[in-house]
């Protein structure tokens, strides 16, 4: 009888210039020996992989970060590649993404999962990553590429195409995209790779696709691929004429403000910009990525701009002659949908690192690092001030909304809490160092306009995507990016509910976070806004149907402190201001991820940031409440500006 058992695995066997090894084996090993440089400081780029096994990568990249633990273990030394098991695969591309934020993208995190759903479920988090420039390398699993068991398990079958698999979902939103068919593929598609994650202009997400018997192929490889490599991440120096371009026009402004987005974080320029609004007298607004680009207290600080801004800062740039854009994409939120600046001889200086965003609002474009540029102008500015009155009154500006932040935040012990008094008190109680993470719902905005940051990377809220369900996972990743910081996870129900499970895998891997639970019975933001445009609340509350149909009923019984306790988490409820202090004060002392769960009534909101946000509204309806709404909107769109004075350029 004739054995149809398959022969053993092939003895791998190494020589002077090659090494035999698996696709997935080599993958492993090359991300291991990938370092990047800035400015003199080197360090190794892959801080680990996170992942979920299938049966698309067990059998390759699984076994080959189980033979890298192993030999590591062995030796005495650390993974050249740590292996983290999430929970769900959107939720371990955010940890990935919220570490290398918070390592301002020098360092970043390499993501596995399988194929069909364990890969296609990563899609989120690949737009989330490239919408916010920001670094991770996805590695789905793929199907057969020799076809051979086709059509094989989560197979996407196309009649009229071959060769189309579910990964190719990832090639619009990732800024590097291909596909392993073959060994002798993979050295061109790792360096292809590194090559977009280490650019502060290109990066975002790059996806490796590799079939699943592809990964467990073994190919000689040179030794000279696994060899350490450093990437040098550039800082591309302003042009002289650009800069003295810019500096003829700033110092003609008698109202300048200044736009700080994520940029001047990832370029590490905070201490040149504080020095240049010193020097100068500019006042500083910040976006959302670029909140704590100056400390809240910074005498030339105005705080959030635009729809989710201060009156301060909104203020200023209703009035601003000269708008200095750093590092910012402008989003709607930023520019208030274009309403935001209304001189109607307002021009533009846009520094950005990338062409792409520094040509937006018209104006000039100077194209470069944040912190070379911001040195260039300071020293082309030495003999520029604003006026005394101008400083005053941005003085003012600022008092004035810190007045109203502070009437926010009180509180009276004895009385159920409100959100922006949640908000109070965890930035009251939290130490300067110590990171809040938030990305969706009502939080956002309330955070960006009150929130006073303390230190550079002490706010962490993804407003790009500005996706639900990113903020436990997030805060993991900020957590492990940042072991000496406490991190507050400000969380609403409706978010919370999206992606709960990831407080296991921060309960296993013993990565203490700190969520905030702010339960107000459904989507608090979006009720806000469907009641703005008429639409009354409709669908965003979590209540039962009544009789007639309507989801207008009794509120259903979730217990969403219950539900982390199940998960592994130590939970405390309060209801009080003297409650939640004793409960921060114990999260902090804590080893382990602490919830704290409060209930907040959802229909007391932050204070107006007198702004606006384009969500158009319906332009006929048989409500009063949309037809008084439309009304609303048609004014505020004989405000919005198609494009700013691009004659600068």
């Amino acid at each position: 009888m004739v054995s149809t058992a398959p022969k053993s695995a092939e003895k791998l066997v190494d020589t002077e210039d090659t090494v035999r090894l698996t696709v997935a084996q080599a993958t492993v090993r090359f991300l291991a020996n990938q370092y990047v440089e800035r400015d003199g400081q080197r360090n190794k780029f892959f801080a680990g992989c996170f992942g979920i096994f299938g049966h698309g990568n067990v059998a390759g990249l699984g076994q080959a970060l189980l033979e890298d633990e192993v030999a590591a273990a062995e030796a005495g030394r650390e993974p050249g590649l740590k292996y983290v098991l999430s929970r769900n695969e959107q939720a371990m591309v955010h940890s990935a993404v919220a570490y290398a934020r918070q390592q301002d993208r020098l360092q970043a995190w390499a993501v596995t999962a399988s194929i069909g759903p364990g890969s296609t479920n990563m899609l989120t988090g690949a737009a989330l990553a490239t919408i916010n420039r920001l670094p991770v390398l996805l590695l789905p699993a793929d199907t057969f590429a020799t076809r051979v068991s086709s059509p094989v398990l989560q197979e996407l079958e196309l009649p009229s195409s071959g060769d189309v698999t579910v990964n190719d979902a990832f090639k619009p939103l990732s800024r590097f995209f291909d596909r392993v068919w073959r060994p002798e593929q993979l050295p061109a598609a790792l360096l292809g790779a590194m090559r977009v994650l280490t650019d502060p202009v290109e990066t975002g997400t790059a996806t490796i696709a590799i079939p699943q018997d592809v990964q467990a192929e073994a190919h000689d490889w040179p030794v000279s691929l696994f060899a350490e490599r450093t990437w040098h991440v550039a800082r591309p120096v302003p042009e002289r004429s650009v800069i003295a371009r810019a500096a003829e026009i700033i110092a003609s402004a008698r109202k300048p403000l200044i736009i700080a987005g994520g940029g001047v974080h990832y370029s590490g320029a905070e201490e040149v910009l504080a020095a240049l609004a010193s020097a100068t007298g500019i006042p500083v607004s910040e976006t959302q990525a670029g909140k704590g680009s100056l400390r809240y207290d910074h005498p030339q600080s105005v705080g959030a701009v635009g729809s989710t801004g201060t009156t301060a800062a909104n203020a200023l740039a209703s009035e601003a002659d000269v708008v200095i854009g750093i590092g910012t994409r402008y989003s709607d939120f930023t520019s208030a949908s274009r309403t935001a600046f209304n001189n109607p001889d307002v021009r533009f200086v846009n520094v950005n690192v990338a062409s792409f965003d520094a040509v937006k609002q018209g104006g000039l474009s100077v194209v470069a690092d944040a912190r070379e540029a911001i040195e260039a102008l300071t020293a082309a500015l030495q003999a520029y001030s604003v006026s005394d009155e101008y400083r005053t009154r941005t003085a003012e500006l600022a008092a004035e909304w810190e007045d109203t932040v502070s009437a926010a935040y009180a509180v009276d012990d004895a009385a159920p809490l409100n959100q922006n008094q949640v908000i109070g008190l965890v930035n009251t109680l939290s130490e300067p160092r110590d990171v809040v993470v938030c990305a969706a719902g009502s939080m956002p905005g309330d955070l960006h306009k009150m929130w006073r940051t303390r230190d550079r990377k002490g706010y962490h809220v993804e407003y790009g995507y500005s996706c639900m369900g990113y903020e436990i996972a997030g805060g993991i990743g900020v957590r492990m990016a940042s072991p000496d910081r406490d991190v507050f996870v400000m969380v609403g129900d409706g978010s919370y509910l999206m992606m709960a499970t990831e407080l296991v895998t921060a309960v296993q891997e013993g990565v203490k976070i700190i969520p905030v639970i702010v339960q107000n019975h459904g989507f608090a933001s979006i009720g806000g806004l469907s009641e703005s445009v008429g639409s009354q609340r409709f669908g965003t509350a979590y209540r039962y149907r009544t009789g007639d149909g309507r989801l207008d009923g009794d509120r259903l019984p979730v217990d969403l402190a219950a539900n982390a306790a199940s998960l592994g988490a130590d939970v405390i409820r309060v209801t009080t201001a003297a409650e939640f202090t004793d409960a921060v004060k114990v999260a902090k002392a804590a080893e382990r991820t602490t919830v704290i769960h409060v209930e907040t009534d959802p229909l007391i909101y932050a204070p107006d940031s007198h702004s606006w946000w384009d969500v158009p509204v319906s332009q006929v309806s048989a409500l009063e409440s949309t037809r008084a709404a439309y009304e609303r909107y048609a004014e505020w769109k004989k405000v919005q500006r198609p494009l700013i004075n691009p004659s600068d350029s």
